[in-house]
């Protein structure tokens, strides 16, 4: 039995053992109270303090006396399941310090394996299977339940030859590295742009921004959507699109098959609006991040169409097309949306705002059309460079998956 990727110079096989073979499960409870730090199993982050994933303490100093008390190597296995641990994830507790945890989770020890190699093939979904046939969700959907017995039968295939198991390790950390530092500057490429969204457009009470280009000066003006905005009302009458799109606030104006890999248009598309390549589309749905919706414009296509739900508009060229769909990024326009949504309306996640409404905004802009491009050009760079670190840390994550599936049997 052997991988169907594997490294050179390793001709033995691979065993497969039950789980029991390496397991030792921790009892040990923080009745003394030696230790504060509470923590929590994320599928996303592994084990972290709990400050650290909710900003507050879920457990307090008075109720954490039963909990497990956590070591550094320890695992920890939590039944929670989610759509990127759906059977709940197993991480190691690579802290460096002792903490405690809630006795929902099981503790345990590993011993006669190379820890790292079981921490990576608990990365994989090759252990899935077991677990859904051996576990069952119960009356609590969004949990798994099984019993120490059963767990512990887990199959674990691993090279019999140590070397081999920690040259596995030494190829996944390199690429985890990767990740790391890929996540790492696209998280940084994105707190540049926020920043310069907070300098490079005037805030509340301010007419000039803090930062701004050589060679531009003078206050800027605030006007109304509507002074140089049209709504549009056209219809897909002559069918002249199939297009279906939706706007996905961190990607834009998409196809809808694409972004939901299904369609979701109604039965009579005709009557959906006809938008084309350089118009603006507003959707009043909110979400996390988004709490007045988004504003994009249509770029990846020449025409589409789109639910009578969003508000669709064209624009004149008194304003700089690209400066706009900049100026939406920012939040400077969600104050005039608050005052003008009903209060409290907010109907199956759509605010309730009507076109005119929404086309009397405010936007604030400087008065020359060359600084309004020299803006735009700034934040397409930065939106450039987001865009190619995010496919970069894509197809990292693409490469880290195929291997888990291809070097564990």
């Amino acid at each position: 039995m052997k991988p169907k990727i594997s490294f050179k110079g390793f001709k033995e096989p691979w065993e497969v053992s039950t789980l029991s073979n390496f397991f030792s499960k921790v009892n040990e409870k923080n009745a003394r109270m030696l230790y504060s730090a509470v923590l929590t199993n994320s599928a996303e982050y592994g084990i972290i303090d709990q400050r650290d994933y909710f900003d507050f303490d879920v457990a307090n100093s008075n109720n954490i006396s039963g909990y497990y008390i956590v070591q550094p190597d320890d695992f920890v296995y939590n039944p929670r399941v989610s759509v990127t641990a759906p059977v709940g994830p197993i991480n190691k507790n690579e802290l460096g310090y002792t903490g405690v945890m809630s006795p929902l989770y099981l503790v345990f020890k590993i011993n006669r394996i190379n820890k790292d190699y079981l921490c990576h093939y608990f990365k994989s979904n090759k252990w899935h299977k077991f677990m859904r046939i051996s576990g069952n969700c119960g009356a609590r959907f969004d949990r798994l339940s099984i019993s120490d017995e059963q767990f512990v039968q887990m199959p674990i295939p691993y090279p019999i030859n140590s070397k081999e198991q920690q040259t596995i390790c030494n190829y996944l950390e390199k690429i985890d590295k990767l990740i790391s530092t890929a996540s790492s500057r696209l998280a940084s490429l994105k707190q540049v742009k926020e920043a310069s969204l907070q300098a490079m457009f005037p805030q509340k009470g301010e007419t000039v921004p803090k930062i701004r280009f050589k060679g531009f000066e003078g206050e800027w003006e605030e006007v109304k959507l509507s002074s140089f905005a049209k709504r549009i009302k056209r219809r897909n009458s002559c069918m002249e699109s199939t297009l279906a799109l939706t706007i996905a606030s961190a990607l834009g104006l998409v196809s809808q098959n694409d972004y939901f890999n299904n369609s979701v248009v109604g039965a009579n598309i005709r009557n959906y609006y006809l938008l084309k390549r350089g118009e603006f589309a507003y959707n009043k749905s909110y979400s996390n991040g988004y709490p007045f919706g988004s504003v994009k414009r249509l770029d990846r296509y020449e025409q589409g169409i789109l639910s009578t739900l969003y508000i669709v508009f064209t624009i004149d060229d008194s304003i700089s097309s690209d400066y706009l769909t900049h100026f939406f990024d920012t939040t400077l326009w969600h104050k005039d949306v608050a005052e003008r949504a009903a209060e409290g309306a907010r109907n199956h996640g759509l605010l309730n705002i009507s076109a005119e409404d929404f086309l009397d905004i405010a936007i604030w802009k400087p008065r020359s059309i060359e600084e309004q491009q020299q803006i735009a050009s700034y934040f397409t760079s930065i939106d450039k460079q987001i865009a190619l670190q995010t496919q970069r840390l894509e197809k990292l994550r693409q490469i880290k998956a195929a291997c888990l599936d291809k070097m564990f049997v």
